[in-house]
């Protein structure tokens, strides 16, 4: 059987290059994803070799709506980013906000976490290999979403002057890329620190 012209177009279609953007956010990805392998291998090994407490079992408590929170912003980036495709910008603008929202709620979280810590369990980094190796991942990632939030603010300033149209969508699927990867990284950073590591 032959394949028709509507068949090749429609595997033309299929076969396009990806975007520059695209192409240099997975390389951003991979590397990043390298690093955090680095430093959740170290977590692991280290994992209840420190001789003197506090013990992670003695201190940690799992974050539970922090956790919801950053997750939940992954649906929301995706209804912004679906809107803004659709060039249903309110929609958009409403569902980057709640995102903002949602994403700045786990960093405050993670701080009041690391302040509780610091002034009232004399817990830092400096205390035994534990606080070195938890205060080194949880704050890398916390440092990724501190990025993303700043990212994210810019474009809801733009978004909030009009500067943000339908043709930009590309543009902010490939912010949403980054911010999946951080929310994908939390869910191995929960379950290894307060799963496996309590």
């Amino acid at each position: 059987m032959s394949a028709t012209p509507a068949t090749f177009a429609d595997e033309a279609a299929e076969l396009r290059p990806l975007s520059r953007g695209r192409v240099g956010m997975w390389c951003l990805i991979t590397a990043e994803s390298a690093i955090f392998l680095i430093f959740v291998i170290a977590y692991l090994v280290y994992m209840g070799t420190s001789l003197d407490g506090p013990t992670p079992k003695q201190i940690l408590t799992v974050p539970v709506i922090t956790t919801i929170c950053l997750l939940s912003s992954s649906a929301t980036m995706h209804w912004a980013t679906s809107a803004l495709r659709r060039g249903k910008l309110a929609l958009f603008r409403l569902f980057w906000f709640v995102t903002l929202m949602l994403g700045t709620i786990f960093l405050v979280g993670t701080g009041r976490e690391w302040h509780r810590f610091i002034y009232q369990e004399n817990f830092t980094i400096h205390t035994n290999l534990f606080g070195t190796t938890f205060y080194s991942l949880v704050g890398l990632h916390a440092s990724h979403v501190a990025v993303g939030l700043i990212a994210l603010a810019t474009v809801m300033i733009l978004a909030l002057f009009g500067k943000v149209k339908q043709e930009h969508s590309e543009r902010c699927e490939i912010l949403a890329m980054y911010w999946h990867f951080v929310d994908a990284v939390w869910v191995v950073v929960f379950t290894v620190v307060y799963g496996l590591g309590r």
